[in-house]
């Protein structure tokens, strides 16, 4: 099953975070480190559960639970709002929505998960009446740029350039409405 998180389901969303920045992916997955967001306070968590809970208008953070409950996936949806500029200083031209978070336990990849964390994703953001979802993913991490391929996300050319020197670079995927 795929669902919203609830604003209290805060511990929660930390634990599949932390879990996440464990991944031995998550170096090119993540802006994160595992010790960074351990030592974040409990309000930390809070108030991200808060912002992307069912009443946040601004971003929706997606799970997928398995039949004994577990969280075994999630995506996060962020409203980009055309006139501002993105995290990576680029001007965002139109109301987009910015997929951010993806983390799928490794025994749950490769089935319906990732599809079923998307659908409902792409459907809320449709809803709000965006007009193009895109996602940043590290020109290395071949196994996520080809799931997000066979979701229907293409490369837009944009790239944005990581640590300035180290060679390698991130690539803008976009899936148009």
């Amino acid at each position: 099953m795929v669902r919203g998180i609830q604003a209290g389901e805060w511990e929660s969303v930390k634990a599949l975070r932390l879990l996440a920045l464990k991944d031995p992916a998550a170096p090119l997955a993540f802006l994160e480190t595992y010790e960074d967001a351990v030592e974040r306070p409990d309000t930390f968590w809070q108030e991200r559960a808060v912002g992307a809970g069912e009443e946040a208008l601004g971003a929706r953070q997606f799970i997928a639970v398995a039949g004994d409950g577990t969280w075994v996936g999630t995506v996060t949806v962020l409203v980009e709002e055309a006139g501002t500029v993105d995290w990576a200083g680029f001007d965002v031209e139109r109301r987009q929505g910015h997929v951010v978070g993806v983390y799928v336990r490794p025994e749950w990849r490769g089935g319906a998960v990732s599809r079923g964390l998307f659908d409902a994703a792409l459907e809320w953001a449709w809803g709000l009446g965006l007009e193009r979802v895109r996602l940043i993913v590290h020109e290395d991490n071949a196994p996520a740029l080809a799931a997000y391929r066979r979701m229907g996300f293409v490369a837009s050319g944009v790239t944005v350039a990581l640590e300035e020197g180290a060679g390698e670079s991130e690539l803008e995927l976009v899936l148009e409405r």
